[in-house]
C-alpha cells in the first residue's frame, strides 16, 4: 500500500509519515522547501524497512499536486491513502479587519486552495479500500478569536471532507477530517510564549496540549482497518477541548 502525505516533512506530518510507514505502507513525502528535512524523514522511514520518496510540491499549484500522484504512481505503483496536513495562519492573529492582502492570499491558498486541489486529484487517484484524511481544527468548532480567516478555511474543509464522503459512494474510500486541538508544532508555537502554553494546557481536561504523534495515531486508524466504518466524520482529537 502507498500512502501521500502532503505537508510530510515537518509538525504533524512527520508523525504521520512515520505511523503510516510502521503500518505498512510506502510512503511519499511531500515538501515546500525544506527538502533536508523531508530527505530526513524518508531516510528514517527507509531505515526501518519500509519504502519512501520525497517530492516536492506545493499544493496552492495543481500542477505541482498532479506530480505528487505522478510520482506515487510511477515509484509504488499506485495510492491508497492521502493525507492533507500543510496548514498556514495570517502573519499576525487579529481581528479580520486588519488581514493584509499576502497573508489572505496564503492563508487561503494552503488551507483551502490546497485541499481542494489535493481532493480533486485524490477523489480519483485513490484506489478501492483506501482513505482520505484532511486536516481540520479545534479552533474552527471552537471560534478561537484572532484567527477569522483560519477558521473559515478550516470549516470549509470539514465541508468539502463530508461532501466528498457521499460523492465516493460505492468506491470503498473513506474520507474523514482530523482537527487537532492545541498541538506542539512550529506552527502552533510561533509567536506564542511559555505562559500562553501553560495557560492554553490548563483548558485542557486532560491537562497538557497534545503532542504530533496523538494526532497520528488517530489517522492510522481512519486509515487502517479497524477504521473502515468510519466515514465523512471530523474527529476532534483535542484532549476533550469543547
Amino acid at each position: 500500500m502507498t500512502a501521500i502525505v502532503f505537508g510530510g516533512s515537518g509538525g504533524i506530518g512527520t508523525r504521520v509519515a512515520h505511523r503510516l510507514a510502521l503500518a505498512g505502507h510506502d510512503v511519499v513525502v511531500g515538501f515546500v522547501q525544506d527538502t533536508a528535512a523531508a530527505g530526513k524523514v524518508a531516510g528514517e522511514i527507509e531505515e526501518t524497512g519500509a519504502r519512501a520518496i520525497t517530492v516536492r510540491g506545493d499544493v496552492a499549484d495543481p500542477r505541482e499536486v498532479e506530480e505528487t500522484f505522478d510520482a506515487a504512481e510511477q515509484n509504488f505503483g499506485g495510492v491508497d491513502v492521502v493525507v492533507v496536513c500543510p496548514g498556514a495562519h495570517a502573519a499576525k492573529r487579529g481581528p479580520l479587519a486588519g488581514v493584509d492582502e499576502a497573508s489572505f492570499a496564503r492563508v487561503v491558498d494552503v488551507n483551502l486552495r490546497g485541499a481542494v486541489n489535493v481532493l480533486r486529484l485524490a477523489a480519483t487517484q485513490v484506489r478501492a479500500g483506501g482513505s482520505i484524511v484532511t486536516l481540520s481544527s479545534s479552533a474552527a468548532a471552537l471560534g478561537v478569536p484572532g484567527q477569522a480567516l483560519y477558521n473559515a478555511c478550516k470549516i470549509a474543509v470539514e465541508s468539502l471532507t463530508r461532501e466528498l464522503a457521499r460523492e465516493l459512494a460505492g468506491r470503498e474510500v473513506t474520507v474523514n477530517s482530523v482537527a487537532p486541538g492545541p498541538t506542539a508544532t512550529e506552527l502552533f508555537l510561533r509567536n506564542r510564549s511559555n505562559e500562553e502554553i501553560e495557560a492554553l494546557a490548563k483548558q485542557v481536561p486532560l491537562g497538557r496540549i497534545g503532542h504530533p504523534m496523538d494526532i497520528a495515531d488517530v489517522i492510522a486508524f481512519l486509515t487502517g482497518p479497524q477504521g473502515r466504518w468510519v466515514n465523512g466524520q471530523v474527529i476532534r482529537a483535542n484532549g476533550g477541548l469543547v
